[in-house]
């Protein structure tokens, strides 16, 4: 059935899909905090923190993300604070993890230099969030990359992982 057809599904669909966006359990690597302060993705990143400070969004936090904002700039660690605790969510590197990010090496489309991207996807999928989100092109937010963690988790009996750039999951009116 067309949803042009049915107006009320159409309607129930649409605020199905805002809920969803409401609710959401955001995994985000570091690029996404760094964000904050880059010209180029400021905007999305700003407004994303927003919705998570607003408790509109989970921002679901790993120990890999944690070490990461260790070496980072003041400015940058102090966005991590700004986040009531009540809409933080913390997961851990844990062995299944680890396990799923080494398989994902194992079947040879991400090398070992990209073991740390690997560990979020991974980390991501093992705690099954709503979508993991990151500026990383190269390693994370990349179709034919997504494509062989997708397959990949598939294989070895774990979800498909949505995998978004900032601008993709933010609420719109």
């Amino acid at each position: 059935m067309s949803l042009r057809k049915e107006p009320e599904k159409a309607e129930r669909f649409i605020e199905e899909e805002k809920n969803y966006r409401l609710n959401m359990r955001v995994y985000m690597d570091t690029s996404v905090f760094g964000g904050c302060f880059d010209v180029e993705f400021e905007e999305w990143s700003n407004r994303l923190m927003e919705e998570f400070r607003l408790g509109l969004k989970t921002a679901v936090i790993s120990d890999l993300t944690l070490r990461e904002l260790e070496d980072a700039p003041s400015n940058v660690k102090g966005l991590f604070e700004e986040i009531p605790k009540e809409h933080k969510e913390f997961v851990i590197l844990d062995d299944e993890s680890r396990e799923l990010a080494r398989n994902y090496m194992k079947e040879g489309f991400i090398g070992e230099e990209s073991l740390v991207d690997a560990q979020h996807i991974a980390v991501a999928t093992v705690n099954k969030v709503d979508v993991l989100v990151s500026w990383n092109f190269k390693h994370i937010v990349n179709l034919t990359k997504i494509r062989h963690y997708n397959a990949t988790n598939l294989k070895y009996g774990y979800p498909l992982l949505e995998i978004r750039d900032p601008r993709e999951v933010l609420y719109e009116e």
